[in-house]
């Protein structure tokens, strides 16, 4: 049995999510900022960019695990 070739739509799913993770992590970490902190000590919610950089990535995440789970 021969094995497959990667073809580019696993490859794009692949990037996507990594890229989705980093930007998961990339949102963690502004999230601890001071910035950040004084902002959800304020108005007891994460600034616009952290729940942007959550939304992007959980989006990029899920499309890429789609990419790779179709044949």
């Amino acid at each position: 049995m021969a094995s497959r070739a990667p073809t580019s739509k696993q490859f794009l799913g692949i990037a996507l999510a990594v890229i989705g993770l980093g930007l998961e992590y990339w949102a963690y970490k502004l999230s601890g900022s001071l910035t950040s902190q004084l902002s959800t000590a304020i108005t007891g919610s994460d600034t616009d960019e952290v729940i942007m950089y959550y939304i992007g990535g959980a989006i990029s995440f899920v499309v890429g695990i789609f990419l790779l789970s179709r044949k």
